[in-house]
């Protein structure tokens, strides 16, 4: 499942493999970019820079246009060497970007387009995201004063906000919540400013563990980890775990799929005390 780090992790990818680049090749399912690239061809063009903003991926190249990337569920960014075999089937194939020495493959990814600058200054989606949890100049006053716009919403859905802050997804979601102390299911409005504060530090923390380098790698990261362990079997403290006992004081995880995509939630009953007796009642 896509999320913030895992978009920085294969934008920093694509970034050390194909920035400074020359494009010797390209293809596409979409029509709608094929259409654009037989008028402005990418081919010849230079991938200047790969970069997240929150859940999206840009890749600029020169001459004004850039690409917009959004993995939704299962869309993924492969690097190839030329004349490698895929690691996924060609029916799977969105986009490819052929480069001298590297072939970049967009595989199910349902959102792709091609735009200039303008564009996008002017792209709903992307300018009214939150401050985005991997941007060194993120700005943590915002995602409280965007956070207190939300009233009643629980606390877990104003976290999945893209509006209120960018790059938690439905995993960070339960391991932030966790490792934080709040439940779940809490008004955000009942979750002050000290309590706000201490989810969006854990967040940055969190994520920041997400994205940590690995040497001698293309790949930029060790992977998705919060609790700080380097044992594989110890990298999450909540999501997955339900049933299984709370890694600090042993109570059973409980889990609840909510909202219309049916979301597990996942939180400890004792780490995490209620403070709403409504949205607990039925878990």
């Amino acid at each position: 499942m896509p999320e913030g780090d895992t978009i920085y992790r294969a934008a920093q990818t694509l970034q050390r493999a194909l920035a400074g680049s020359t494009v010797t090749g390209f293809r596409s399912v979409y029509p709608a970019l094929t259409r654009i690239d037989h008028d402005r061809p990418l081919v010849g063009r230079t991938i200047e820079s790969v970069r997240s903003v929150g859940k999206h991926l840009l890749m600029a190249f020169s001459g004004d246009l850039t690409l917009h990337t959004h993995m939704r569920m299962h869309g993924s960014w492969h690097i190839y060497r030329p004349l490698e075999g895929w690691h996924r089937p060609a029916r799977d194939m969105r986009l490819v970007i052929d480069t001298a020495r590297y072939v970049a493959v967009a595989f199910n990814v349902p959102v792709a387009e091609l735009l200039t600058g303008d564009d996008l200054a002017r792209h709903e989606a992307l300018q009214a995201l939150g401050p985005d949890l991997t941007d060194s100049t993120f700005d943590g006053l915002e995602v409280i004063r965007r956070a207190r716009t939300r009233g009643t919403e629980q606390i877990q859905d104003t976290l999945l906000n893209q509006r209120v802050v960018s790059g938690i997804g439905n995993v960070f979601k339960s391991e932030v919540l966790f490792a934080a102390g709040v439940h779940p299911f809490t008004p955000t409005a009942a979750v002050d400013d000290v309590a706000l504060t201490r989810l969006i530090d854990v967040a940055r923390k969190q994520m920041a563990m997400s994205i940590a380098p690995r040497e001698h790698s293309l790949s930029p990261a060790t992977g998705r980890r919060t609790t700080g362990s380097l044992d594989p079997n110890e990298k999450l403290w909540v999501y997955g775990r339900g049933g299984k006992p709370c890694r600090r004081c042993g109570t059973p995880i409980r889990s609840k799929q909510t909202g219309a995509d049916a979301r597990l939630t996942y939180w400890c009953p004792q780490c995490q005390a209620a403070r709403a007796d409504a949205a607990e009642s039925g878990h």
